[in-house]
């Protein structure tokens, strides 16, 4: 008796990665204050427009062209005067210390202080309307105040870009049958810690080839799976020798030629998006370039197989998604305060940029015409991966925008999947476990 085979759902994709893709730019020794400058640029153009809004009868100064004294609007970069700070000397230090001196996870200090700084100059700033703790480094606001007689500006109000403007969902998503995305990170292929049944449970379960029929008509429901970075653990520390032996290569790639027979199975029956992650064989800076293809020769045989970027921005059916493989909140989380990561992932949102770290604390490339983190129109959805939990939200702006936030935990840590449902993007988590077989969990 032939089984009917189940007809799994698609959804129309549109990748928008090119704002990432490096293949036009040429490193010829340019500094990052290009970027910077393309930044600020950017960000008073926008404000330009909240200011008059706000303020209408308030002049706008430069820092070199303020008056002590008089009540003005000011549009500048943040910098963040930290005490604890990594620098180069310090490293060096460390190198010459007798003993081991403690790593810190967090760098705040109770003396760190915020500077504004524009073309013409820069200022301190003070006053109970302004918290250290929330800010860092390479944020672009507006602050109403006063320069006082000991040459700092006192904050009276601050105005941050917002969320930007956001394109309608599309009405027939509302109805019909749901479909659903599934998001997966840290899969470690390769580690100590990873577990290999666990994971082909997952590809198992997403290929359609466990449960009942309820179960595999769900399955058929997802018309693609996202994974967003570390899916490997190569032991780099081979590569510090000159040569490595033979027996060494092997081991080198073994995660790999893992990772691609698990890959293949997938692709053969959905379409997959693959980001880099911070410890993928990948360029360590920001925006990070898509997985060559000669590491998957199984996978990249299919069209559904996609190496993405670090960043990544696309589409399906109407809906806009973008998302990192975990750094630009991982580095926000060291250098600022907040509650959880989702709030430091709205507040990426309501300054409009994706890393605004970068490039004090986070590695990215020297752009000279352009900065490509700045978030230009409002995602429907924005994902986080390689976190510690999960944790899920829906943020709504002044103007009617909805954004779903997702933290995607690490899948080698936790055996967590997401599932979203693009009729009304609701979440929900996947959870794989081989403790009923009576073997141990990631």
């Amino acid at each position: 008796m032939e089984v009917e085979a189940i007809p799994r759902k698609i959804a129309i994709f549109v990748s928008e990665d090119d704002r990432f893709m490096l293949r036009q730019q040429k490193y010829k020794g340019q500094q990052y204050s290009h970027l910077y400058y393309c930044r600020l640029h950017k960000f008073r153009g926008l404000l330009s427009s909240l200011i008059q809004k706000r303020w209408p009868a308030v002049p706008v100064r430069t820092i070199l062209g303020l008056q002590e004294g008089e009540c003005c609007v000011v549009v500048g970069t943040l910098y963040k005067h930290m005490q604890l700070k990594p620098s180069v000397l310090d490293e060096y230090s460390k190198e010459r210390a007798v003993g081991p001196l403690t790593e810190p996870h967090k760098f705040m200090h109770s003396d760190d202080y915020l500077i504004l700084e524009d073309e013409s100059g820069r200022i301190k700033l003070t006053g109970d309307m302004i918290s250290c703790q929330n800010y860092v480094t390479g944020i672009v606001i507006a602050i109403c105040g006063q320069e006082c007689s000991d040459g700092e500006f006192l904050v009276q109000h601050i105005l941050e870009p917002g969320l930007p403007p956001q394109a309608p969902l599309p009405s027939k998503l509302t109805t019909g049958e749901p479909k659903f995305v599934a998001f997966v990170s840290g899969l470690r292929v390769g580690s100590g810690g990873s577990n290999p049944l666990q994971f082909q449970l997952l590809v198992d379960h997403l290929t359609g080839h466990l449960g009942e029929e309820q179960e595999q008509n769900m399955t058929a429901q997802i018309v693609r799976v996202i994974i967003a970075g570390d899916s490997v653990d190569m032991q780099y520390s081979l590569l510090a020798n000159q040569s490595i032996s033979l027996k060494e290569q092997k081991k080198l790639i073994e995660p790999i030629k893992e990772l691609d027979i698990s890959l293949t199975q997938l692709v053969s029956a959905m379409p997959v998006d693959i980001m880099p992650g911070p410890n993928d064989p990948a360029n360590f800076s920001l925006p990070q370039q898509p997985l060559h293809k000669c590491l998957f020769p199984g996978a990249a045989l299919y069209s559904t197989f996609f190496a993405a970027t670090n960043p990544h921005q696309f589409e399906l059916d109407g809906i806009r998604f973008i998302g990192t493989s975990g750094q630009n909140i991982d580095d926000l989380s060291k250098y600022s305060e907040g509650k959880d990561q989702l709030e430091y992932m709205e507040r990426t949102l309501k300054w409009r940029h994706l890393a605004p770290t970068a490039p004090d604390t986070l590695g990215c490339y020297p752009f000279t015409d352009r900065d490509p983190f700045v978030i230009e129109t409002c995602p429907h959805v924005y994902f986080c991966g390689n976190q510690d939990s999960y944790a899920s939200c829906l943020v709504k702006g002044p103007d009617g925008q909805h954004v779903r936030l997702l933290s995607v935990p690490c899948f080698c840590e936790t055996g967590f999947a997401v599932l979203l449902n693009l009729r009304n993007l609701d979440c929900h988590l996947l959870s794989l476990s081989t403790t009923s077989l009576g073997l141990p969990s990631a």
